[in-house]
C-alpha cells in the first residue's frame, strides 16, 4: 500500500545517534511499504548553526533551528526526536509532550528516576505517542529469542547473564565533558557505564525475562581525575568506569551483569545468555545475525548448541529485507524501531519500550548505583507489566 500520511520529524541533536535515527527514517518506507505513514525530515536542531546546517544538508532535513523551544513551537512538526546528552532529555520531552507532540527519546530516558518520573507523567497526561530507543530489542536474533521464550521453549528460567565491554576511556589523557565526551561527565550523563551500557542490558533482560526485584553491585572509577574540557582544570571523575552486579528477577531466576570501558580489545562486546530447564540461548552483538540455541530435548547423539543464522523470511523482520543467508547490521535495528513506531501510531497502540517502560530500567540503574555506594542489597521498586 502506498504511503499517504506524513509524520513530520523534528530532530534535536546532530551527533552519532542523530545519524542512526535519520537513517531509520529515510529507509523505513523503502523496506516496509505497507506502512501508511511516511516520515518527513522537517527540521534538525542543534546549538551550532553551522554544524546543524551541514547535518541538514547531508541528511536532507528541510530546515534548521538552534533553539529546541522554537522547534517544539512549530506547527509543521508532529514528532520530537531527542538525541541530546542525558541532562537535556527531561526539559525537552516535557515541553514537547505539553505541546502535543509525539516524543521519541534516546536512552536512558534521563539521568535518574527522579528526573524520569515527571517525563512519564507529562507523556501520559498529554496522551502522546512515545518510545525510547532501546534498539537492541530490534535485532532480529534478539526478537527471535523473545519469541522462543514466550513460546515456553526454555521452560522455567534459572539464569540470565549479560555483559557490555568497551575500551575507549583507558587513556589518562582523555578529558571529560564537552560535546564529544559528555558521557564522562556525571553532570551531563548521570552515570557512566551503568546508564550508558548496562541500561541496554537491563532493558533487554526485563523484556526477555521479566522485572528485576533486587540487586547487589560494585562499581569502580579507575582514573580519579581528568581535565574538564570546559575549564581546562583537573576535576574529580564521578562516573563509574566499571560496574558489576548480580540480581534476582521476579520469576525467581538469578542474573549476573558486567560492564566496563576498560576491557582492552573490546569496542562494543554485548553478549547475553539465558539458561532454562529445557533449553538455553546465547547471543553476541559481534555476530548479530546468529542465535545460539541448546535444546536438551534433542536426541543425545546430536544434542549440542545449534547455530541459527537469523535470515530466513519467517524470522522477525526478515521478510522485509533480503533472501535467506544475507545479513543485516546495527543500523537495521533503528529502521525496525521506526517501523514499529509508525505501525503503533497507525494502530493507536504503544510502541515499546514506552517512557514508562524505560522508567523501570532507570529504577534498576539507580538501585545498582545505590547498592555500590552503600555496599548493600537494594530493592528496585520495579513494577514490570511486560513490554
Amino acid at each position: 500500500m502506498a504511503t499517504s500520511k506524513e509524520l513530520r520529524i523534528g530532530l534535536v541533536g546532530y551527533g552519532f545517534m542523530g545519524r542512526t535515527h535519520s537513517n531509520g527514517y529515510k529507509r523505513v518506507n523503502d523496506f516496509f511499504p505497507d506502512l501508511a505513514t511516511r516520515p518527513v525530515l522537517k527540521a534538525v536542531c542543534g546549538r551550532s548553526e553551522d554544524k546543524a546546517k551541514a547535518f541538514a544538508g547531508q541528511w536532507q532535513y528541510e530546515s534548521v533551528e538552534t533553539d529546541w523551544k522554537a522547534l517544539i513551537a512549530r506547527d509543521d512538526i508532529d514528532a520530537i526526536d531527542i538525541c541530546t546528552p542525558n541532562d537535556t532529555h527531561a526539559p525537552i520531552a516535557i515541553a514537547a509532550a505539553q505541546a502535543g507532540k509525539m516524543v521519541l527519546c534516546e536512552k536512558p530516558i534521563a539521568r535518574d528516576q527522579a528526573e524520569s518520573v515527571p517525563m512519564v507523567d507529562a507523556i501520559e497526561t498529554a496522551g502522546v505517542a512515545n518510545t525510547v530507543w532501546y534498539n537492541y530489542r530490534r535485532a532480529p536474533a534478539v526478537t527471535l529469542a523473545k519469541k522462543l521464550i514466550d513460546e515456553g521453549r526454555l521452560g522455567k528460567i534459572f539464569h540470565y547473564r549479560a555483559n557490555f565491554l568497551q575500551d575507549w576511556t583507558i587513556s589518562e589523557d582523555l578529558p571529560q565533558g564537552g560535546a564529544a565526551l559528555w558521557r564522562l561527565d556525571a553532570k551531563a550523563a548521570g552515570s557512566g557505564v551503568t546508564g550508558d551500557l548496562l541500561a541496554h542490558c537491563i532493558d533487554t533482560a526485563m523484556w526477555l525475562n521479566g522485572g528485576i526485584d533486587e540487586v547487589s553491585a560494585m562499581t569502580e572509577t579507575f582514573i580519579k581525575e581528568r581535565v574538564h574540557t570546559a575549564t581546562g582544570e583537573k576535576q574529580a571523575v564521578t562516573i563509574d568506569d566499571a560496574c558489576l552486579f548480580h540480581c534476582r528477577f521476579g520469576n525467581g531466576s538469578l542474573g549476573l551483569f558486567e560492564s566496563t570501558r576498560y576491557a582492552r580489545g573490546h569496542k562494543a562486546l554485548y553478549t547475553l545468555e539465558i539458561n532454562g530447564e529445557k533449553a538455553s540461548i546465547k547471543w553476541d552483538l559481534h555476530d548479530i545475525n546468529r542465535l545460539q540455541f541448546f535444546d536438551h530435548g534433542d536426541d543425545s547423539l546430536i544434542r549440542g548448541w545449534h547455530d541459527i543464522h537469523v535470515s530466513d523470511g519467517d524470522m522477525p523482520y526478515l521478510d522485509k529485507w533480503w533472501v535467506p543467508g544475507l545479513c543485516l547490521g546495527y543500523e537495521h535495528t533503528f529502521v525496525h524501531q521506526v517501523a514499529d513506531f509508525l505501525a503503533a501510531v497507525e494502530a493507536g497502540g504503544p510502541c515499546r519500550p514506552t517512557f514508562r517502560d524505560a522508567l523501570e530500567t532507570t529504577k534498576v540503574c539507580d538501585a545498582v548505583l545505590k547498592s555500590a555506594a552503600e555496599k548493600s542489597w537494594q530493592t528496585t521498586g520495579v513494577d514490570w507489566q511486560g513490554s
